[in-house]
């Protein structure tokens, strides 16, 4: 199978700033990702990922410029809400602003009052794009399925595709694009890992996640960030200790122990991820100057200590911020 190694060298070049307003605005006339669902990062190619980093990045340089409102105007999102959210909601709804659009937020378990077509079939007489943060990755398939609209996954029981984006915009912004970049990511093997995993290994970051046996990503995701790897030069493993993991790493990422929906299984997890905790000692153990991420919100104390999180290696505030910039990038590439 022929290979899909990265150029760095090119790619920098591709990331550089833009030599004026028109061309992104001629990018995002010309997006082969147009109409496209994003439920997934299996949904995304290699280009179709680098070019919403592109995006993503080229935003956040020109975030004051009023062009920006050109991107999305007159257009509107509807946001699904099973979950409750801070930074979901904030970044879709004030990115929909700042490109010029409107976002319309809807809370309730999407299902119960009405089915779940019967909303897709609805919501796409009158909107542009539907986002969707749901318990069941099963009833974004469903929305997607039956809506004529883009349907963009804000968060699932399997995947957090948004969040692995501003992830990896963090993660270049910091160590730069180049080859032999690795993530460590210890903690549960849940819907973060999953899109992490998925990306790192589609852009040639190598990655390796730290988790309980019992708690390991789902092995078909594994095996298919595999296969990416194996096309981009990318390692992808899964151990059981979190100091294997995080040697030599140059970012070191954690997530709740015990997410949304499992919350009466918190006390059993507190026990079963104890030696998860990123703490002082376990960041010793990676390079000098790795940096420290997490999705947020953070539990002190328990998955990270309150010394790694608020040291100058940590990163995360900067990765919270990249959520809008990423999901702008989304946003105008898609609707």
């Amino acid at each position: 199978m022929e290979s899909t190694q990265l150029d760095y060298s090119a790619l920098s070049q591709r990331m550089a700033p833009p030599r004026g307003r028109t061309e992104l605005y001629d990018v995002l006339s010309e997006s082969r990702l147009r109409g496209r669902d994003l439920l997934s990062i299996s949904d995304l190619s290699q280009n179709d990922a680098l070019l919403i980093l592109d995006v993503a990045a080229r935003l956040k340089r020109g975030k004051f410029d009023e062009t920006q409102t050109l991107f999305a105007k007159g257009q509107t999102l509807a946001m699904l809400f099973e979950k409750a959210s801070l930074r979901t909601r904030v970044t879709f709804e004030a990115g929909m602003t700042q490109l010029g659009g409107h976002a319309i937020y809807l809370e309730g378990r999407l299902g119960q009052r009405e089915a779940v077509p019967d909303v897709a079939r609805n919501l796409e007489r009158w909107v542009d794009g539907i986002m969707a943060r749901t318990f069941r990755h099963t009833t974004l398939t469903q929305l997607a399925d039956y809506s004529a609209v883009p349907v963009i996954n804000g968060l699932s029981d399997l995947e957090h595709p948004c969040q692995a984006l501003a992830d990896l915009q963090t993660i270049f912004e910091h160590k730069g694009l180049r080859a032999g970049l690795k993530v460590a990511y210890v903690g549960d093997g849940n819907n973060v890992a999953h899109s992490l995993m998925l990306l790192c290994a589609k852009v040639g970051v190598s990655i390796t996640v730290a988790c309980p046996q019992i708690h390991s990503p789902l092995s078909e995701i594994v095996k298919t960030a595999r296969e990416e790897g194996r096309q981009t030069g990318a390692q992808v493993d899964v151990v059981t200790d979190p100091a294997a993991a995080v040697a030599d790493a140059d970012a070191i990422y954690t997530d709740v122990w015990a997410s949304m929906g499992q919350e009466d299984e918190a006390d059993a997890r507190a026990i079963t991820f104890k030696s998860y905790q990123v703490n002082r000692a376990l960041v010793d153990k990676a390079k000098a100057d790795a940096i420290i991420l997490h999705c947020l919100p953070a539990h002190r104390g328990q998955e990270i200590t309150s010394e790694v999180l608020d040291s100058p290696q940590s990163v995360v505030f900067d990765q919270a911020e990249n959520r809008l910039h990423a999901q702008k990038a989304v946003l105008s590439l898609i609707l």
